[in-house]
C-alpha cells in the first residue's frame, strides 16, 4: 500500500512517522523549515508511548513528485483545506481514499466537492501533538488513535487494508460504520475545549479546578450538541456527560491546538470551530451564546498576531 501524508504537523507527522518506522511505503508533504529538517535528518517523535527517530524519510513540497497513491492521510489546518485538496489531484487513481483527519466537520464535503465523493473518507485522530521544532513532533499525552469510515457507512476493502497497515504499525485504529456521528462527537468536544481554553488563555487545569469555567465548558458542549441534534445527527443522549468526562481525564497541562496557535501568533481555526457552531445555530434557530461570544472575542486574532 502506497500512502501520502498531506500535512506533516502533529497529526500527520506522528502517525505518518509511526507508519514509516514500521516500514510502510509512505511519503510526506512538508514545506519550509520543517520540510527541510525532515529532508536532512528524518523525523523525530518525542512521545510518552516511546520516542522514535525515522531517517531517512521521503519528503517533498511537491505532490507531483509522488504520483498516484492508495491512501492520502489529509491532515492540514482547516484554513488550508481547499488549497491542499486541490494539490491532492496528483495522488488520485480510481480507488484512492483521501481520509480527512482535520478537526472540523466541513472537510469531507470540501474534498468530495473538489476531488469527487468517491475519494472522500471521514477520519478522526485522537492525539494532542504539535511540531516542537522543525523535524520534531511532540506528542503530549499517553494516547493516540485513529478512526475512519466511508461517508455512506458501506463496507470498504480499501479501508480494511489501511486498517491492517496501521495496526501492523502498532497504532490503535478502528473503522466506524457511522463516521458522521463520530465526527460530531469529536467536533463538539474540540470546539468547546478550544473556545474555553482560548478565551481563558488557560489549559485544561482551569476546567478541572474552577467550577465557573467548568460550567462554561459544559454550556459550550450543550450548544454544540443541540446544533448537532437540530441537524439530525444521532448523538447519544448522554453525549454531554461523556464529553465532560473525557475532558476531565485530560492532563492538567493539556490545551487545545487553537490556544497553542493563539499563543504563537499563528492563524486560528476559529471560523471552523465556534464560527461553525454559531453559524449553524443561527440557521437552525438554536441559541449558541458561548460560541457566538467566542467567535466575536477571538475574531481579531483569527489571521494571526495582531500588529
Amino acid at each position: 500500500m502506497k500512502i501520502a501524508v498531506m500535512g506533516s504537523g502533529g497529526i500527520g507527522g506522528y502517525f505518518g512517522g509511526r507508519l514509516a518506522a514500521a516500514g510502510a511505503d509512505i511519503a510526506f508533504i512538508a514545506r519550509g523549515d520543517h520540510g527541510a529538517a525532515m529532508a536532512a535528518d528524518g523525523i523525530r517523535i518525542i512521545s510518552p508511548l516511546g520516542d522514535a527517530h525515522i531517517s531517512p524519510v521521503r519528503v517533498t513540497a511537491d505532490p507531483a513528485e509522488i504520483g498516484p497513491v492508495d491512501v492520502v492521510m489529509f491532515a492540514v489546518k482547516l484554513y488550508d483545506c481547499e488549497s491542499a485538496a486541490e494539490l491532492c489531484r496528483t495522488f488520485l487513481k480510481a480507488d484512492t481514499a483521501v481520509i480527512s483527519f482535520l478537526n472540523g466537520i466541513d472537510s469531507e464535503a470540501i474534498i468530495a466537492r473538489l476531488l469527487g465523493a468517491e475519494h472522500s473518507v471521514g477520519g478522526i485522530a485522537y492525539i494532542p501533538a504539535d511540531i516542537r521544532e522543525p523535524g520534531v513532533i511532540s506528542h503530549n499525552a499517553p494516547f493516540a488513535s485513529l478512526a475512519f469510515g466511508e461517508m455512506d457507512g458501506r463496507a470498504s476493502p480499501r479501508l480494511d487494508a489501511f486498517l491492517q497497515v496501521c495496526q501492523g504499525a502498532g497504532i490503535d485504529t478502528s473503522i466506524r460504520d457511522n463516521i458522521a456521528v463520530a465526527l460530531w462527537d469529536k467536533f463538539v468536544m474540540l470546539a468547546s475545549l478550544a473556545a474555553v481554553t482560548s478565551l481563558t488563555r488557560q489549559p485544561a487545569r482551569a476546567i478541572h479546578d474552577d467550577d465557573d469555567i467548568r460550567q462554561l465548558c459544559r454550556d459550550a458542549v450543550e450548544e454544540g450538541v443541540a446544533v448537532a441534534r437540530a441537524k439530525n445527527i444521532g448523538l447519544a443522549p448522554d453525549t454531554v456527560d461523556k464529553v465532560m468526562a473525557t475532558i476531565a481525564q485530560f492532563p492538567p497541562t493539556a490545551q487545545s491546538s487553537m490556544l497553542t496557535d493563539l499563543e504563537r501568533g499563528k492563524p486560528l481555526e476559529l471560523e471552523w470551530f465556534s464560527g461553525t457552531i454559531a453559524r449553524l445555530g443561527a440557521e437552525l434557530g438554536v441559541p449558541t451564546p458561548i460560541h457566538r461570544t467566542t467567535y466575536a472575542a477571538l475574531k481579531p486574532y483569527a489571521k494571526g498576531a495582531v500588529e
